[in-house]
């Protein structure tokens, strides 16, 4: 009898062992993860106004911060990954829908249709990007870290006010704007006939696209919201309990 408490109390101990070895390598993983993201998005950020400050202006900027926007915008797909497996406590719909829109922008809007990487648009949800992506990371990074900042924590959760609203603005300029382009060019298009007796037009895709702001970008802001509310209005109730 005693044998078997031994031997219960040794697996329970291997388990909790197994446990803490996973949770070390998975914090160690997002922290990694989070810093290199926060470095990726400051280099941006410091790319785009020294470029501005040199050249006075919003042409050609794109095109010079273009290979770090691209490789930092889609390495963010490992969030979604993170979600699926369990790493972090977010819904993978709601991080799968931020994610991709986001690398939709980059590869399927300003990459491939070079007539909008000139528009003011751009700059707009460039520059909502840049700064929420830092502000964002370097949150989950101290988080990590056990060391949170409060002027952090007040910026994750007051600038999206302003942010995201911006960006949204800013991406829906965008898109329309290369609408004639594709219209034109008939770009990401299949017409019938064609062997496989499908239809596809971009420009009507894009429009659906645009639509789907409508009912998609209240339910992200009020999630975010929510959480806001969750944070920083809870932190006043401790206050006054204090």
């Amino acid at each position: 009898m005693a044998s078997g408490e031994e031997d219960g109390a040794v697996e329970e101990k291997e388990s909790n062992n197994k446990k803490r070895t996973k949770g070390a390598i998975a914090t160690t993983w997002l922290t990694f993860y989070n810093i290199a993201m926060t470095a990726g998005w400051l280099v941006l950020g410091v790319a785009m106004m020294r470029f501005y400050l040199q050249k006075g202006t919003h042409k050609g900027l794109y095109k010079s911060i273009a290979r770090t926007l691209k490789f930092f915008q889609t390495f963010a797909l490992l969030e979604v990954g993170h979600c699926a497996t369990g790493l972090v406590r977010t819904s993978v719909i709601v991080t799968g829908v931020q994610v991709s829109s986001r690398i939709f922008m980059v590869w399927f809007i300003t990459h491939s249709i070079r007539q909008v990487q000139n528009q003011e648009s751009l700059i707009l949800f460039l520059v909502a990007w840049t700064v929420t992506e830092i502000t964002r990371y370097s949150f989950y990074t101290f988080s990590l870290l056990k060391h949170l900042p409060y002027f952090i924590k007040w910026a994750r959760y007051n600038l999206f006010i302003i942010m995201y609203p911006l960006g949204v603005i800013g991406e829906l300029m965008t898109i329309y704007a290369a609408l004639p382009y594709v219209r034109k060019s008939g770009m990401y298009s299949l017409r019938l006939p064609n062997k496989y007796n499908v239809s596809f037009d971009y420009y009507y895709f894009l429009i659906i696209v645009m639509l789907s702001y409508i009912p998609l970008f209240p339910q992200l802001f009020l999630h975010m919201l929510r959480q806001r509310r969750r944070v920083l209005h809870g932190e006043v109730i401790v206050e006054k309990d204090e």
